[in-house]
């Protein structure tokens, strides 16, 4: 039914003069009422239906490379050349930086001789025992083995394995693809520990902890939406990869996810917002922005006749955005409210938003 608002609005005006003898004259006040109409209210509204839903488990984790590695040189000889810089992406295999390798070239070449000595004289061994060093084949195990032994083959071929590895250690590699941090080490200066880290952003993992009752809600492979904090507008999709059976102390879980980083906005150690979700099937579904309280009740309302109908409702799951509406006077095909909403009463006359 139609109701009226009346306003009323008072006009005071007061007017004094002074005469002579010091008195004062004041004129009477006036009233002007006026009433005005009822004006629709402008909404949104949309036809319920049944749809997939997606529910949500929203926590707080940290990003993590799947592949770190903090790179070291294993001699302090004085940094020649460093090829890279802190931010750099690199491919497996590529050149990071060179120690002097004066010293070790030099032990490597000693070592190489002694080895080529020793194998000279395994042969004068073997000989002077009446083989032939170039038909090993036919020489007893082990008299074979007494001969390196006596003429030291073994030992100078261990010693020159070493030191060509220590050669080959004077110059660092990247062991993956990845981004150099952590880089702070200057060339003509001895190595720092660790010289830099290699860090794998391309498919990183997510770590984030739930709570002991919602365990039930996760699986391996569901699927998960991170957002970094300092970029609330950004998200991507990624897959539960695994759980951690264990429950610690404060009634946590830990979860891992892997995601995509195709972007790189996604650093080692930056914080993110985590969202679970699981499929429910088809769920009679209405956004959160229809459901307003009244008297701590849940209340949504239909659009029927240009009027606003007061609907009380029971919610099930939710997500970030939505409710699952339990069915009861809300059904499929109704028209429901979701702009504009926020104020109307019971039958209050509305009229669609055009955009």
């Amino acid at each position: 039914m139609s109701k009226k608002i009346l306003t009323g609005v008072v006009l005071v005006s007061a007017l004094f003069s002074c005469s002579p003898d010091g008195g004062s004259k004041k004129e009477e006040a006036e009233k002007v009422t006026e009433v005005a109409d009822d004006k629709p209210t402008e909404i949104m509204a949309m036809l319920l239906e049944h749809r997939d839903f997606n529910y949500e488990l929203v926590s707080n984790g940290t990003v993590a490379a799947l592949h770190k590695a903090d790179l070291r040189f294993q001699s302090q000889e004085q940094i020649v050349k460093i090829y890279v810089k802190n931010g750099e992406r690199v491919v497996k295999g590529q050149k990071l930086a060179e120690l002097d390798r004066f010293k070790q070239q030099n032990s490597m070449e000693q070592a190489e001789e002694s080895f080529e000595r020793a194998g000279l004289d395994l042969q004068d061994v073997l000989i002077g025992q009446g083989y032939s060093p170039g038909d090993s084949a036919r020489i007893p195990p082990d008299v074979l083995k007494i001969a390196r032994i006596r003429s030291n083959y073994e030992q100078s071929r261990n010693s020159y394995e070493l030191a060509r590895y220590n050669l080959d250690m004077m110059t660092l590699y990247a062991p993956f693809g990845g981004v150099v941090a952590n880089l702070t080490a200057k060339e003509y200066n001895r190595p720092e520990d660790p010289f830099c880290t290699i860090v794998d952003n391309g498919s990183p993992e997510v770590i984030f902890n739930i709570l002991e009752n919602e365990l039930s809600f996760v699986n391996l492979n569901d699927k998960v939406i991170v957002s970094p904090f300092s970029l609330n507008t950004y998200s991507v999709e990624g897959r539960v990869s695994e759980i951690n059976p264990v429950i610690d102390k404060n009634g946590m879980v830990r979860v891992k996810a892997v995601i995509s980083n195709r972007d790189n906005k996604f650093y080692e150690g930056m914080n993110v917002r985590v969202r679970v979700q699981r499929q429910l099937g088809r769920q009679l579904v209405i956004p959160k922005s229809a459901v307003v309280l009244r008297t701590n009740k849940k209340v949504v309302f239909t659009l029927r006749n240009g009027r606003a109908m007061w609907n009380y409702v029971e919610t099930a799951q939710e997500n970030t955005d939505s409710y699952v509406l339990v069915p009861d006077k809300i059904n499929a095909g109704d028209s429901v409210i979701y702009e504009g909403n926020m104020h109307l009463m019971d039958q209050a006359p509305v009229i669609l938003e055009r955009r």
